[in-house]
């Protein structure tokens, strides 16, 4: 599949704080990728290098621009919603989509009005009499218009009920994805978007420790719940990370091998973000 974004060396510096450091990364078309970090990992510097917004050092090409010199032609195939988005309070949603309808050649009025009729938003509100939550899905349904190759969503549903949520990522799927296009998704509610991802990159610190497909995790990673009499051999095999849940052990590994942990107890492929508080917390204490 050909790369929608491709960076070598990517690095990024504040004055004396390194945001991103040597980050290499390729995302093909055709990928719903999920990248998760604590804050302050570097996430927002990555998105906004990719949507070129800043300098940054290295090489980092996006649908084949180089997004701070080609940005304008590149953003004609980018769709972008950022958690701190704002619109104008005086106008009008109708007016809003006649105004994205003249400047963006990619704008598809008829979806986003499909989008809004499953919504309280009428076209004759002003975005002053909109609730947040109600800005939010606004700003969603103008974003999901666009006929673009690549979306970035940098938690693109806050300040939104668990229904609309999960109908947002149901239509992220049944709307918007295909092999040519790709999502980028930065968002703290991870168990909310792991089963629509297809890979999964997490960032600590300006810098990338895991990168893999969602279909590779159970071959590598591994839960292992056992009572305390089995405790010591779990712990023997240097797991990642351990905690004591209801008098249950549980031992989360990388790497070994299933058949070695299956004699200690009960076995499962752990989620998103268990395993992100495992290998965040493995790297500080590295």
């Amino acid at each position: 599949m050909p790369e929608l974004i491709h960076a070598a060396g990517l690095s990024k510096r504040y004055g004396r704080v390194q945001a991103l450091t040597d980050l290499n990364l390729s995302i093909p078309a055709g990928r719903i990728v999920g990248l998760i970090g604590p804050n302050g990992a570097g996430k927002s510097t990555l998105l906004k290098s990719i949507l070129g917004l800043l300098r940054f050092d290295g090489e980092l090409s996006v649908l084949g621009f180089d997004p701070h010199r080609e940005r304008a032609t590149m953003l004609e195939q980018v769709s972008y919603i950022a958690d701190v988005a704002t619109l104008p309070d005086w106008i009008r949603v109708r007016q809003l989509l006649e105004y994205c309808s003249q400047v963006h050649p990619r704008f598809r009025r008829e979806k986003a009005e499909a989008f809004l009729a499953k919504t309280e938003i009428k076209p004759d509100f002003k975005v002053a009499r909109l609730s947040k939550g109600m800005k939010t899905q606004l700003h969603l349904a103008l974003v999901m218009a666009i006929d673009a190759r690549l979306l970035v969503l940098d938690e693109p549903t806050l300040g939104l009920d668990i229904l609309y949520r999960k109908a947002f990522h149901s239509s992220l799927v049944t709307d918007f994805f295909d092999e040519e296009r790709t999502i980028l998704i930065s968002t703290h509610q991870v168990e909310e978007v792991e089963h629509i991802l297809t890979d999964l990159i997490f960032i600590r610190q300006g810098r990338i420790v895991l990168n893999l497909p969602m279909d590779e995790l159970p071959a590598r990673f591994c839960q292992l719940a056992c009572g305390l009499e089995q405790a010591a051999a779990a712990r023997a095999l240097a797991p990642l990370r351990e905690e004591s849940l209801l008098g249950r052990h549980v031992f989360l590994y990388d790497g070994v091998d299933r058949g070695r942990l299956e004699a200690l107890g009960g076995l499962r492929t752990p989620g998103v973000a268990d395993l992100f508080v495992a290998m965040i917390e493995g790297e500080g204490r590295a």
